[in-house]
């Protein structure tokens, strides 16, 4: 390997370009380019069938279809909504843009995801929803949190911008709450370039959500109903997904083949934490995050700028915490484990692409800088 070349954090995959130009080709032949044309209702219905679900509406992005879904309940002005501070801001200001109040739960150290026993404490008159994150690929405890909302009558949204492709005990992570969004940016291991889904699990969205994302216009009646945005999904990011979508197999174990030789090579350093799954779950190795600790010997920020260094580029993610924001900011004490993992976490470079022998000219690196094996 060249020592020269930089290893970022992560690279888009693509497909195979003949592929993907048969569908461009599909393009150019209608002349249909966006409004769900044909090329969109054949990736919307490829997804129902792999996510076993009908309630599947396609967007521009990640972050209007969170806003989107938020919007399509219509809460009152002011109402809270339960969520982590530990997550891309674009969680947060979804739901401050419906004109609600984020309130900040902590989150658990064993997997970054909202700690549900702490959920309860911050339910008030004003809560109406409670809105996790699948971090990293790892499923919030979605059967605690569905208990929680029912026994308080609220609504569950996740943020599932990382979990495409996760499964707990053989269901998919989107048919969990009252609905989830999906984010199909280049960045994530299966993409439409930039793109999203919401799916839903009360029958009531697919509709409502179809009208919103284009400005508000039922094209039924052709009346405008309410305020909207334009939101579509295009036929080119269409194209994208449905040259993609048979290789998702293939992409998640090139991962996990990735995540695995990490392991093995991190496994002896005690100065630093790694994570898997839980029992039940099929992962999608999406991110590779771990723990500088405190035995470390060094801190986080110094080991990033350090990597830096030598031509190795990972990411504080997440960092800073949403809460510490202007219009957000919480006290100090309420978020201790998510402040410890803003601060500790480092995101590993991971991507098919990436080759062996740079994951072990990383763990290498890393076990120079960080000088703490185990017995």
């Amino acid at each position: 390997m060249n020592k020269n070349e930089k290893i970022l954090v992560t690279r888009p995959v693509l497909p195979d370009f003949e592929v993907y130009s048969s569908y461009v080709k599909r393009i150019f032949d209608s002349k249909w380019l966006t409004n769900q044309g044909p090329l969109h209702q054949e990736f919307e219905g490829k997804l129902k069938e792999l996510i076993g679900n009908d309630d599947i509406t396609l967007f521009c992005n990640g972050h209007m279809a969170l806003e989107a879904m938020l919007k399509s309940y219509n809460f009152k002005k002011g109402s809270e909504v339960i969520t982590t501070p530990y997550t891309f801001i674009s969680t947060i200001n979804a739901i401050v843009n419906n004109g609600l109040k984020p309130v900040f739960c902590d989150i658990k150290l064993d997997d970054f995801t909202i700690d549900e026993t702490k959920i309860g404490s911050l339910i008030t008159d004003k809560t109406v929803a409670i809105m996790p994150v699948h971090v990293y690929g790892f499923p919030c405890n979605v059967e605690a949190i569905d208990k929680i909302a029912k026994k308080h009558n609220l609504k569950v949204f996740y943020d599932g911008a990382h979990a495409f492709g996760v499964t707990i005990n053989g269901k998919s992570i989107y048919n969990y709450g009252d609905a989830t969004m999906a984010s199909f940016h280049s960045t994530k291991l299966f993409h439409t370039i930039e793109g999203g889904m919401v799916v839903g699990n009360d029958g009531y969205l697919h509709d409502h959500l179809t009208i919103l994302k284009n400005f508000g216009i039922n094209e039924k009646t052709t009346l405008v109903e309410e305020s909207g945005f334009n939101a579509k999904m295009n036929e080119f990011a269409c194209a994208m997904g449905l040259s993609l979508l048979p290789e998702l197999d293939r992409i998640i174990e090139t991962r996990k083949e990735k995540v695995e030789l990490y392991y093995d090579l991190l496994e002896s350093n005690k100065g630093i934490d790694t994570f898997k799954p839980k029992e039940g779950v099929k992962w999608n190795y999406s991110y590779f995050p771990v723990i500088i600790n405190d035995e470390s010997g060094i801190t986080r920020d110094e080991l990033f700028e350090a990597l830096q260094e030598e031509n190795i580029f990972s990411r504080k993610y997440f960092y800073p915490l949403c809460s510490d924001n202007d219009y957000t900011k919480v006290k100090e004490k309420d978020i201790k484990n998510a402040r410890y993992a803003s601060e500790h976490v480092l995101s590993l470079p991971l991507y098919p692409d990436l080759e062996d022998e740079q994951i072990k000219y990383i763990c290498e690196t890393i076990n120079n800088k960080v000088k703490v094996l185990k017995k």
